[in-house]
């Protein structure tokens, strides 16, 4: 059974930063593509970054570009989201996301979701 737990989700004021963790267990991380994706309320899922051993680095979305860090601990099978000088639009529930079949920001190509965490991102 796959599942994916995130973490690390709370309030932060404008240019603050957090770091969301996403535990994986019944797959290797470093074996499929994994991704960050986020959804506000009222508006649907975006991608945020998404990385794989093929690809090796990871790639962003140009809203989160030089802001956010995607990586990766392959002992501890866990993902991480650095993200810093967050902004009020940054305020979403955060997923991971893990691929079996296909390398993108699509969340179509994506199987197994974690349950989200809450950033809040408000002075």
């Amino acid at each position: 059974q796959v599942k994916l737990v995130e973490s690390g989700g709370g309030l932060v004021q404008p240019g603050g930063s957090l770091k969301l963790s996403c535990a994986v267990s019944g797959r290797t991380i470093n074996a499929y593509t994994m991704g960050w994706f986020r959804q506000a309320p009222g508006k649907e899922r975006e991608f945020v970054a998404v990385i794989s051993r093929i690809v090796g680095s990871a790639d962003y979305s140009d809203s989160v570009k030089g802001r956010f860090t995607f990586s990766t601990d392959n002992a501890k099978n866990t993902l991480y989201l650095q993200m810093n000088n967050l902004k009020p639009e940054d305020t979403a529930k955060y997923y991971c996301a893990l691929s079996t079949r296909a390398y993108g920001s699509s969340s179509d190509f994506y199987d197994y979701w974690g349950q989200g965490t809450q950033v809040t991102v408000s002075s």
